[in-house]
């Protein structure tokens, strides 16, 4: 899917390039190639010169040409060979030379100095990273990852309608999975589902998704724990089976949690579920511009530790979402910063048994003057199904 020049985007961009007075970006994080150029790679080799005035350079590997010149914003396309009978060198030192002639005239270039994480390329499995040769190709170069990281914060009209085919998409995911869920079944059984349908269904979505791509955590009834894989434990019956699910459309994401209960849950999970809700709910009504994103941290983790779960949960409880699953800003109480009109924020408090399952409850929303607008239409409460 061929999308306009983003228009606000880069405006944005630029804007705060002439405040720090740097003359180009030079990023080469398949995210940050996606947010400035729309062009999803497939080997994250791929680097996008951006200057503060003119015409933006991708440089891509010559056999994306189609890929490049149908999906990217600019006209000044620069290809590389991918492997050279002439030149034994890996390609990613044959597009560093193209960056380096690109970027020359510029004085003052940022790069990704701080990059903490980024999103894979569209091969996935096989993520690339950055060597110290990259970095010292540009000795004077400043760190433009503080300002990448404000730029995207706040999401653009086009950035939204992209969000919003990834969350319908996993909304549909779990419908699909909803109608054929049986215990006995295997974890990894069902998430096999969740994400064939996903990339099945979702590649072509609606005519404007060219790949669509899931990722799924499964685990049921006593399996429901934080940071382990999907197992092969069979899913429970009158237990919740817990979804931690993305979904990415040409490089744009969603982030859920969501749950399946086979039959009616257990007087545990009864309760359980509605101490989730409660905090939940006030966290949703926390989010409004200029509130304090601290005071949401703590607000879900008192809210918690009331329940009875003091210490919960061992993971982050809101974070951007955007041209990555998990994308600044961090609501954490050490830190600072205030939610602002056009962010979306993954909400996503947990509870966790000793010794196994729990519930997570977990959705994007957008932020909007009047509040917070949640993008999935799967419901939390899976009681509702």
């Amino acid at each position: 899917m061929s999308w306009p020049r983003d228009e606000a985007k880069l405006a944005r961009v630029r804007a705060l390039m002439a405040e720090q007075e740097l003359d180009a970006l030079v990023v080469r994080a398949p995210d940050n190639v996606v947010y400035l150029t729309s062009f999803w790679g497939m080997k994250g080799y791929d680097v996008a010169v951006f200057p503060r005035e003119g015409e933006p350079t991708l440089i891509a590997l010559e056999p994306s040409r189609e890929d490049a010149e149908r999906n990217a914003w600019t006209s000044d396309i620069r290809l590389f060979r991918g492997y050279d009978e002439r030149d034994p060198r890996p390609p990613t030192l044959r597009a560093l030379e193209l960056a380096l002639e690109v970027s020359r005239g510029y004085e003052r270039v940022g790069l990704e100095l701080s990059l903490g994480t980024q999103a894979s390329d569209r091969m996935v499995g096989e993520p690339t990273t950055f060597t110290q040769g990259w970095f010292e190709a540009w000795p004077r170069a400043v760190d433009a990852t503080p300002l990448l990281v404000e730029a995207r914060a706040v999401k653009t009209e086009q950035e939204i309608e992209r969000m919003r085919l990834a969350n319908d998409l996993a909304a549909l995911a779990m419908e699909h999975v909803q109608e054929r869920l049986r215990p006995g079944m295997r974890e990894s059984e069902v998430g096999a589902m969740w994400e064939g349908f996903v990339h099945g269904q979702g590649t072509g979505f609606r005519g404007q998704v060219e790949l669509a791509r899931g990722f799924s955590l499964v685990w049921s009834g006593p399996g429901i724990r934080t940071f382990t894989a999907t197992g092969d434990r069979p899913v429970q019956e009158h237990e919740p089976t817990l979804f931690e699910i993305w979904v990415c459309t040409d490089g744009y994401w969603c982030d859920h949690t969501k749950n399946l209960c086979p039959g009616e849950p257990s007087e545990a999970y009864e309760r359980l579920l509605d101490q989730l809700l409660e905090v939940y709910g006030a966290a949703i009504a926390h989010c409004r511009p200029g509130a304090s994103l601290p005071e949401l941290d703590r607000l879900i983790r008192e809210g918690i530790a009331r329940a009875g779960y003091p210490g919960q949960p061992s993971h982050p409880v809101c974070h951007g979402v955007g041209a990555r699953a998990h994308e600044p800003p961090y609501a954490h109480q050490a830190g600072g910063g205030t939610i602002e009109a056009g962010m979306v924020l993954a909400l996503e408090p947990g509870i966790y048994w000793e010794g196994g399952g729990g519930l997570r409850v977990e959705d994007n929303f957008l932020i909007t003057p009047g509040g917070a607008e949640q993008l999935s239409r799967f419901p939390d409460d899976f009681r509702r199904l």
